[in-house]
């Protein structure tokens, strides 16, 4: 596995080296079945007892406290746009408010909107999408009983993060595209109503999405909803009411093994990435005219670290030579341009070791030393 390089794609991702090892051990037949893991029913006991360990690992992993249920969806945070909106706003006269922080925010309000009404209660949007509201201005541009609150604990594009549990009162029903920062830190669920999670960037390979869901919040979906936009269809039929993508969740119950076992939990799992991200951050703070980060500080994200160079051939030159080099997949979204470099959590530290190592040398060659003539 020496040829493999360090692959900072924001999703789908880099997956932990063990995991894949251990797929592919197990690829062309699991042990006592005789047949791959791409090949066995959905209705088996072996997939009865990966749901089962998945689920579990999943809650102790993030202490889920009781009242609330896990179930394993397709679609992508895309499609909980809808199916939020769907189960929770549709038919009731109650307002969704949304608090957008960046693309992906953006894209989940315009889905509501075609449910019921929205209203945004905080926008990043004239500001260039760089920070997250503070507690004051959340609390304050929040409606009087929402059908919920809609936030996006970490906007891959943009590399803002909200680097605690929004605090919102008691009484409103906070939901979560947690999508590029699950299982990266410690979430306190119960703060929430419904979390959902794309699994691809620290949880699995694309075609899995978590949900976690309180349990009241199912008396609220409406009749009528297509049974598999439902949530009550997850939860009733064990996640099997349709063929599940058995091979995704069976990854996604590997990589809850070594998130427990080989790294010792989520608080580790956080202060390991809060130590790759610091690596980069250091290098933008120590050269802000050249390394020009997005974010501001206090909302940097520590999966997506995203900057612009001083000119686009800079840029270009940056990715191509960091290529050269096995480090790939650096080039920013489409939509923003830059670089971003998603470090989630099977980014081993050497891998961002030697992209801030690629950093100081790039900027010696194009701008002189660090640390000379930088203001």
């Amino acid at each position: 596995m020496s040829d493999r390089p360090f692959n900072f794609a924001a999703g789908p991702a880099i997956l932990p080296l063990p995991v894949l090892e251990q797929a592919r051990q197990d690829l062309v037949s699991l042990p006592g079945l005789g047949a791959s893991p791409l090949e066995v029913s959905h209705r088996s006991p072996w997939f009865t007892s990966v749901i089962d360990e998945t689920s579990s690992n999943l809650r102790e992993l993030l202490a889920i406290p009781d009242g609330y249920h896990v179930v394993f969806c397709q679609g992508g945070a895309s499609m909980q746009f809808s199916m939020v909106a769907m189960n929770l706003l549709r038919g009731t006269e109650a307002t969704a408010e949304y608090v957008i922080t960046g693309s992906w925010g953006s894209k989940a309000i315009a889905e509501a909107r075609k449910e019921g009404t929205t209203r945004i209660a905080w926008t990043g949007a004239d500001e260039g999408f760089v920070r997250v509201p503070g507690t004051e201005e959340l609390l304050e541009s929040v409606g009087n009983a929402p059908a919920y609150l809609h936030v996006t604990s970490n906007e891959t594009i943009q590399g803002v993060e909200f680097p605690t549990t929004p605090i919102v009162a008691d009484d409103v029903t906070l939901v979560a595209d947690v999508s590029s920062d699950f299982l990266s830190r410690p979430i306190d669920v119960a703060r929430y109503g419904l979390l959902y999670a794309g699994a691809q960037k620290n949880a699995g390979p694309a075609g899995v999405t978590v949900v976690i869901i309180r349990d009241d919040l199912l008396g609220r979906i409406p009749d009528g909803l297509p049974s598999i936009l439902d949530y009550r269809t997850y939860v009733e039929h064990g996640s099997r009411y349709n063929t599940p993508p058995v091979f995704g969740i069976y990854i996604v119950m590997l990589i809850t093994r070594w998130l427990r076992d080989e790294i010792g939990g989520l608080e580790e799992m956080h202060a390991r990435n809060r130590d790759k991200a610091n690596l980069l951050y250091q290098i933008l703070d120590e050269a802000p005219a050249f390394f020009r980060g997005h974010a501001q500080t206090e909302a940097r994200s520590l999966m997506n670290v995203t900057f612009r160079l001083p000119s686009e051939d800079l840029e270009r030159r940056f990715i191509a030579e960091a290529a050269e080099q096995g480090l790939v997949e650096l080039k920013g979204h489409r939509s923003v341009g830059g670089i971003r470099a998603s470090i989630y959590n099977a980014m081993p530290h050497e891998g961002v070791e030697a992209l801030a190592a690629f950093m100081r040398e790039f900027h010696e060659r194009n701008e002189g030393p660090l640390g000379e003539g930088v203001t």
